[in-house]
């Protein structure tokens, strides 16, 4: 069992940077591969990026490309999402989520994902 609280977001313009935070308490943080989804308005949830529980692998969605950085530090049990160049476009509900199944690949779908935070709005807006 997991608890995960999402943190950092905010208005912003187009091209600004963010970094989202998501702080894990109540089990063991580096056993857990963490990613990243969200939600935009009137659309479905999806797969933003993944980290491994020791941060040596990461996995992203396309729509990323190259702006988005996935970190993690297990000493402060914190996942970190950088957004840079951001658009409007990306606005967006952002969740972080624990996996702590070792599936052989990572984990890019909602389903194999156990624990989930409640999310923070990223707005991005001119």
């Amino acid at each position: 069992q997991v608890q995960l609280v999402e943190s950092g977001g905010g208005l912003v313009q187009p091209g600004d940077s963010l970094r989202l935070s998501c702080a894990a308490s109540g089990s063991t943080f580096s056993y857990y591969a963490m990613g990243w989804f969200r939600q935009r308005p009137g659309k479905e949830r999806e797969f933003v990026g993944v980290i491994t529980r020791s941060g040596g692998s990461t996995s992203y969605a396309e729509f990323v490309k190259g702006r988005f950085t996935i970190s993690r530090d297990n000493a402060k049990s914190t996942v970190y999402l950088q957004m840079n160049s951001l658009k409007p476009e990306d606005t967006a509900l952002y969740y972080c989520a624990a996996d702590p199944t070792l599936h052989g690949r990572l984990p890019r779908r909602e389903g194999e994902y156990d624990y989930w935070g409640q999310g923070t709005q990223v707005t991005v807006s001119s």
